[in-house]
């Protein structure tokens, strides 16, 4: 029988964001091997943004998390997580939210990322104001040009400059390669060296000039298994945990399970080769073409020929034999952002719906 198979379907509505936690502790599992030090280990709390899989990872010995929003932040804290980085940079009213973040959970080391030396006075100043000191990461741009400040000589003096204002420390330095994902491990492991040789740079230039070794938080998923080699490194995957199709076809020497779904229900039949199923722009992540946003493990034949905000329709063939109510299995394309559209993920145990996960991160504020 198939893993995905839920037996009491009568009991969930569509469309549906489905997680199954058995393979999620796998999916944590293989990844403590793929490593020599789980102290290494610093994953993106983006793709699941729930308490569950937070404390899923704490409990198998991961205690440094990565975030992207101030929810994230601060469902991390309220897991108790030890070391929380917020790989963005805190400008305006985000500012002062996380400084209230800071002093709601004392318990959790913050920090942040700054690119330029006006948004680091200000977070400076006003941590001085609230009489904190805030630990900060210099965010490279190292060919994702997204943020970030070229690692070398400004980016030198940016450090320098971090480490005379009173109100932060400089730490580290944050190098995201999003911009790297080769299908083909050789031509990734090129590039990810080639981008990564003046960050390696940085660093010796910076202890050479007398302060304490920075930091090394680099990479993402694609990433991830050459800069695990790399002992100067904390490594930054995230997706992992639920894993999609997307890293299932463009990084294939991964070996992640496939752990969350979204389920769908046939609802219309338009026309003698045409389904319409319940799940639109608003139940799966739709930033890539058509073709590219869900597959369906129980109907592979399926092409996607329309999709609207609440329906998708696709072509069958003739004589498909598909019936109004039946249920489909499909895995995102891209599940971070697919994960976001739901408010709560259903728990499958044993074929069974079994409780529900709240996505409480996926709100841009849960208190602060």
């Amino acid at each position: 029988m198939n893993w995905f198979t839920i037996d009491n379907m009568d009991k969930l509505d569509t469309p549906a964001l489905v997680v199954y936690p058995d393979r999620v502790k796998a999916n944590i599992d293989l990844l403590k091997t793929m490593i020599d030090d789980v102290a290494r280990l610093r994953p993106h709390v983006k793709t699941y943004k729930n308490r569950e899989v937070t404390l899923l990872l704490m409990a198998a010995g991961i205690n440094k998390f990565k975030c992207a929003t101030i929810a994230e932040a601060e469902l991390l804290a309220t897991c108790k997580a030890p070391d929380v980085l917020l790989a963005y940079q805190p400008v305006g009213p985000k500012l002062y939210r996380f400084i209230k973040l800071i002093h709601a959970f004392p318990g959790t080391k913050f920090s942040c990322l700054v690119d330029n030396a006006i948004a680091a006075k200000e977070i400076s100043d006003a941590a001085i104001t609230y009489k904190i000191r805030i630990n900060v990461y210099i965010d490279l741009n190292v060919g994702m040009n997204r943020t970030g400040i070229k690692p070398g000589f400004e980016a030198l003096q940016l450090y320098m400059d971090c480490a005379v204002l009173a109100g932060v420390n400089p730490v580290g330095l944050h190098a995201y390669d999003g911009h790297i994902h080769d299908v083909d491990l050789k031509t990734r492991e090129e590039r990810c060296d080639a981008s990564f040789e003046p960050v390696l740079k940085l660093q010796q230039d910076i202890t050479q000039k007398g302060y304490p070794e920075p930091i090394i938080v680099a990479g993402g998923s694609p990433t991830f298994p050459i800069h695990a080699k790399r002992k100067v490194v904390e490594c930054s995957p995230g997706t992992f945990v639920y894993w999609d199709k997307g890293y299932e076809l463009g990084i294939p020497e991964q070996e992640f399970l496939p752990a969350a779904l979204v389920i769908s229900r046939v609802i219309s039949l338009p026309g003698d080769t045409k389904l319409c199923l319940d799940v639109g722009h608003k139940s799966v992540s739709a930033e890539n073409e058509l073709s590219k946003r869900i597959y369906f493990l129980n109907a592979p034949e399926l092409v996607p020929v329309g999709q609207s905000e609440e329906h998708l329709v696709v072509e069958a063939g003739k004589d498909h034999g598909y019936q109004i109510g039946d249920v489909l299995y499909g895995i995102p394309h891209h599940v971070c952002p697919t994960v976001a559209l739901y408010e709560r993920a259903y728990i499958i145990e044993n074929k069974e719906l079994n409780g529900e996960w709240l996505n409480a991160a996926r709100d841009r504020k849960i208190t602060i």
